[in-house]
């Protein structure tokens, strides 16, 4: 979606552009798949109320009238048992914690909610930031196993600045004056959008190559594949600072290779479950339970049911770092691993219930947040060769990785690319 839409940007104030892409389509990580008898996005994604940029993007593609929003329910399971927690009074009959805690923790998201962003959220370390706003038993049992959800044991190298964005996020449409915050989607998914999306391009002018990797990128602008070398006025880098770090090899400045190698990745491996029927109804259950997977989403929670045939389709993401060894399980380990975590936590899914499984793998989905991320780690945008620039998801700062920042990423990267082509 970076790479597009920066191609859509550029082609709109006369550029001429050439985009690669080493899959067959358009997508990336909203790139939809086959699981079962069900097409769908191959990770899960959703579109908030407050996502200005990608519900743009859908009325610029015809798309508009194919936006549904709704209200979504949340669960926790934890202590063996799963509780929802998608209103004030289930919130308040939340087992694990006391009144005091829970009066804390809902003041901790609401004080951060409207906090503004500093330099000094980065410096913070985020357990002890949550740890003298909500409390030791609250930071423990609700906060730590959230974060190691999602940055495994990273988590205890993260800044404040990650739950500030997080939760800023989540918040964004009721600061913005709206009554509560909706979840939603484009009927169909992420492939309407991309079909829309490459159709529109090309009316741009746009070249696109196609399931063409590329090998490398050198100075003055060449673009060596397979079968060719082109040469251009610049190039434009979209991709995670490993792969730019490895394209570019021994060409930029030692300074910079060693800036582009010190940004650590975060992936993830997430498996699409389809089911008979809809699951539990939450489209969110955080799991604070020892679990091989990070969270529950179902999908089938949030989109009518009509459009998936009636199937229950969940995500089981795992986020880990690039080097963790669980990338080397095969996809029959992991089914087993997973779909057995999940029938103990569920004894009434019964293996027949089952109609398909998938595992998804992306090693670079986002920068490990660290301490003195954008000080010592950001990686720049001019990588001190000629004729090559970075734009990556990795300078995004003081912000979470979903479509709508990487929309506001490119459209903030345009005007410095279209005056160094000046």
């Amino acid at each position: 979606m970076l790479g597009a839409r920066l191609a859509w940007l550029l082609a709109d104030a006369g550029v001429a552009v050439t985009l690669y892409e080493a899959g067959p389509t358009l997508g990336g990580l909203v790139a939809p798949w086959q699981v079962g008898d069900l097409t769908w996005d191959r990770l899960y994604h959703v579109i908030l109320l407050s996502d200005a940029r990608t519900r743009a993007l859908v009325e610029a593609l015809g798309l508009g009238d194919r936006l549904r929003f709704g209200v979504t329910r949340t669960g926790f399971y934890t202590d063996g048992r799963q509780h929802s927690m998608s209103d004030a009074l289930e919130f308040l009959r939340f087992p694990p914690l006391g009144l005091t805690d829970k009066l804390r923790l809902g003041g901790t998201i609401a004080a951060v909610a409207r906090m503004p962003a500093g330099p000094w959220l980065e410096r913070v370390p985020v357990l002890d930031f949550l740890t003298a706003l909500s409390g030791r038993r609250t930071a423990e049992r609700i906060w730590r196993p959230l974060l190691q959800a999602k940055l495994g044991d990273e988590h205890a190298r993260a800044p404040a600045a990650f739950i500030h964005a997080t939760i800023q996020r989540m918040y964004a449409a009721r600061r913005a004056g709206l009554k509560e915050e909706q979840f939603g989607y484009v009927q169909g998914g992420y492939a309407p959008v991309l079909a829309a999306l490459t159709a529109a391009l090309q009316a741009r002018g746009v070249t696109l190559r196609l399931g063409q990797p590329v090998q490398a990128v050198e100075a003055g602008g060449r673009v060596r594949t397979a079968g060719a070398v082109e040469a251009f006025d610049q190039v434009v880098l979209t991709t995670s600072p490993r792969i730019a770090h490895r394209l570019l090899g021994q060409a930029p400045p030692a300074a910079v290779q060693r800036r582009l190698a010190a940004v650590e990745m975060m992936g993830v491996i997430c498996a699409s479950v389809v089911l008979d029927r809809p699951f539990r109804g939450f489209y969110v259950t955080n799991i604070t339970d020892p679990s091989p997977f990070t969270g529950i989403i179902e999908m089938s929670a949030l989109v009518d049911p009509a459009e998936l045939g009636g199937r229950g389709l969940l995500y089981l993401p795992r986020y880990l770092p690039a080097d963790h060894p669980l990338w080397a399980a095969d996809d029959d380990a992991l089914q087993a691993t997973f779909l057995g975590a999940l029938q103990a936590m569920y004894p009434d899914l019964t293996p027949d219930r089952v109609r398909g499984f998938g595992v998804a793998r992306a090693r670079d989905v986002m920068a490990t947040p660290v301490r003195g991320y954008s000080a010592r780690r950001l990686p720049p945008v001019d990588v001190g060769v000629p004729g090559v620039r970075l734009v990556t998801s990795a300078q995004i700062v003081n912000g979470t990785l979903n479509v709508d920042e990487t929309l506001g990423l490119a459209e903030r990267a345009a005007p410095a690319l279209l005056e160094a082509l000046r």
